[in-house]
């Protein structure tokens, strides 16, 4: 519940920040501009995001007879979770690593790449993909684009602020050291709400993972894994595509020391012990 709550209150952030850009560009009008523009981009990438996505990664679709243990095990936990079968892909890559792409629970997907299957135990593979598929029944896939899209969306307007200057209501010229430090400002906080959110979900579908597959230590142990074998096979630069990073089960991108405050994702130890409390308290 807390980080649903998270989520509500960082997504008026983003939104209201959203706002203010416009209003400092040309006032009321401005932001209505401004939100129409935003609505335009979220609804392309509400039709569009998990075709973009899957190509973007030349993943190819599987079914029972192509990758049956695979299919199986995904039917079998969108099954436990309540859920359609999503479409299942497999990416010919040797990172581990998995996403969850769609708009809805009904027209879902789910992908992982070669790599991941030859790490992991089969137990720890049904830790993996019930957390993608957690991420489909909070529906978080469209909550994620829309937060990437508007932290997008606030830069581009963030930088026409800057080189253009911004006008209030009347069409005067808005005092330009605000505009300056605003146009400088709001991008960075996008970014970091857009990072917050995403941590959020993330945590939520760990949890939910967990429940899903009934086994919050199998999870623990492929997200250990995962990282592991991570920093030794990073993404290619052709498929580290820093867009599609917070919809990995790992982002493929982060590294340590100050880096690591800027990940979409959580420390994967805070992850792990958060899943090995929930054992503990069976």
């Amino acid at each position: 519940m807390f980080n649903w709550m998270k989520t509500a209150v960082l997504m008026a952030s983003i939104t209201a920040l959203f706002g203010m850009i416009g209003a400092m560009i040309g006032g009321q009008k401005g932001m209505m501009l401004a939100l129409m523009f935003a609505l335009v981009m979220n609804f392309f990438s509400y039709w569009f995001s998990d075709k973009m996505v899957l190509r973007m990664y030349n993943a190819r679709e599987v079914d029972a007879s192509s990758a049956p243990q695979f299919y199986a095990m995904v039917r079998e936990l969108a099954q436990r979770a309540q859920l359609p079968t999503p479409r299942v892909y497999l990416i010919d890559e040797d990172a581990p690593n998995a996403f969850a792409t769609g708009r809805n629970p009904e027209h879902a997907a789910v992908a992982a790449t070669t790599g991941i299957l030859r790490v992991l135990t089969e137990r720890e593979m049904r830790g993996v993909m019930a957390h993608e598929l957690a991420h489909v029944k909070h529906r978080d896939i469209l909550i994620s684009t829309i937060s990437a899209t508007m932290a997008g969306a606030i830069s581009a307007l963030a930088n026409f602020a800057l080189f253009f200057g911004g006008r209030d209501e009347e069409g005067r010229p808005s005092n330009p050291i605000a505009s300056i430090a605003l146009a400088l400002l709001a991008p960075l906080a996008a970014s970091l709400i857009q990072i917050a959110i995403s941590r959020a979900r993330e945590f939520e579908a760990d949890r939910e993972g967990a429940a899903i597959c009934g086994d919050p230590q199998a999870l623990a142990s492929a997200l250990d894994k995962i990282h592991k074998y991570a920093q030794g096979i990073p993404l290619t630069p052709a498929e580290a595509h820093p867009e599609t990073a917070q919809m990995m089960i790992m982002n493929p991108l982060s590294g340590g020391g100050l880096s690591g405050l800027f990940s979409t994702h959580p420390p994967t130890e805070e992850r792990i012990a958060r899943l090995l409390a929930m054992v503990r308290s069976v």
